[in-house]
């Protein structure tokens, strides 16, 4: 089984006039302002699963600052997932910033979703108000026993829609904060599994985190597999393709190009997922 831990969809309110939402939806605006960027509803990510040999996706929104724009997207997520429940699985999204996000997150996780992502704050960075912010949505995520899954990038190198000001020392706090949490941390930590290196704390302090491979093959060289398997195992990667940015097989040949062994690549690619999500509800998930 291979499962994607990181796609986008979009419903058609949001597809046909995406210009109207700039003007209240900055982070939109920043990352889809340009036709380039593509956004896509549920059939046509079902389309490119069947090509591509994917068994399942995590799927799910855009962090709206607007309460009816992130509730009518997270509607949208639940109504893929009911429509097509054996090969999708949807968290929920919505502002980091959000007076109504821990309301939003009860209100999904009641209505069946299976987790809370991805979380982003392209403008500012994991500001220690959005980390204290975040303690209702994270104690809610405990309840339900759901991973929260939040955009990291790299704090150094060339500069792209959606890169925020966001140091390390950020993530890291928030990973400390929220120690009994499932995390995910989108688009390989931003490098952060490097200092599992560290003699004292940081491995254990990785205990309930995860990393995913999203934009991998625009960021990093192929190597960074074999080396963050490395350092903090293989068991701790999860493919995500962030569909429809890039397709999957561009990863899997970066896989092989790393020189990964296929239980390596089987890890990666689905077994870390199943694992994930079977701690949330074996039902969700089963082949």
């Amino acid at each position: 089984m291979i499962v994607d831990f990181h796609t986008h969809v979009f419903p058609p309110f949001f597809r046909d006039d995406r210009e109207c939402l700039f003007p209240r939806e900055p982070g939109f605006r920043l990352l889809y302002g340009g036709h380039e960027s593509r956004l896509v509803g549920v059939g046509d990510l079902i389309r490119d699963m069947d090509e591509g040999g994917i068994s399942r996706s995590v799927i799910f929104g855009f962090p709206w600052e607007e309460k009816d724009h992130f509730q009518r997207h997270n509607d949208y997520i639940m109504e893929s997932v009911q429509r097509y429940p054996d090969r999708l699985i949807g968290f929920c999204c919505f502002s980091l910033m959000s007076p109504e996000a821990a309301g939003e997150t009860e209100r999904c996780l009641e209505m069946g979703l299976s987790g809370v992502g991805e979380l982003a704050a392209y403008g500012s960075g994991l500001t220690p108000e959005i980390i204290s912010g975040l303690k209702d949505v994270m104690i809610l995520s405990r309840r339900y026993h759901v991973p929260v899954l939040l955009h990291v990038n790299e704090p150094v190198g060339h500069d792209y829609p959606g890169k925020a000001p966001m140091t390390l020392d950020q993530v890291y706090r928030l990973v400390k904060t929220y120690p009994s949490n499932r995390i995910v941390l989108a688009h390989w930590g931003g490098g952060l599994y490097f200092f599992a290196l560290m003699k004292k704390e940081v491995a254990e302090s990785f205990r309930n985190v995860w990393f995913d491979t999203a934009a991998s093959p625009y960021l990093y060289k192929p190597d960074c597999y074999r080396i963050a398997g490395d350092i903090v195992g293989y068991e701790k990667i999860l493919f995500g393709s962030d569909y429809p940015l890039l397709k999957p097989q561009r990863y899997f040949r970066e896989m092989t190009d790393a020189g990964l062994s296929s239980r390596a690549v089987k890890r990666i690619t689905g077994l870390n997922a199943v694992a994930l999500l079977e701690a949330t509800d074996p039902q969700k998930i089963q082949s």
